[in-house]
């Protein structure tokens, strides 16, 4: 079995937005808005750093999968493909974070 990748996921939400609301937990997502999508991805954030802290791994997983999840139904409604958030990663790897994070506030 090929492992799931995060392009997977996305080509699987692309696909499920097509779908019903009444089939389609990411269409009934889709349909309430970007702004109830980026509250229950603000909310999946907070999980995932409650978990880190204070959960065990597989609880951490768990949460991380939905933070993934709910980030890439977020880019899908303002029609950013991962492929650009891998080309803004690829971009900052050519200097060190200190210097990408200092480069962001000097802007």
């Amino acid at each position: 079995m090929e492992p799931f990748t995060l392009r997977d996921l996305e080509e699987r939400i692309d696909a499920r937005a097509q779908a019903s609301a009444q089939s389609s937990y990411t269409r009934m997502l889709i349909d309430k808005g970007v702004t109830h999508c980026a509250k229950k991805l603000g909310e999946e954030a907070v999980e995932v750093a409650i978990a880190a802290v204070a959960e065990d791994r597989d609880r951490l997983i768990a949460e991380a999968a939905d933070l993934l999840y709910h980030l890439l139904v977020v880019l899908h409604l303002r029609g950013i493909p991962l492929a650009d958030v891998e080309a803004a990663l690829a971009a900052r790897t050519r200097q060190s974070g200190i210097d990408e994070k200092a480069a962001r506030k000097g802007g």
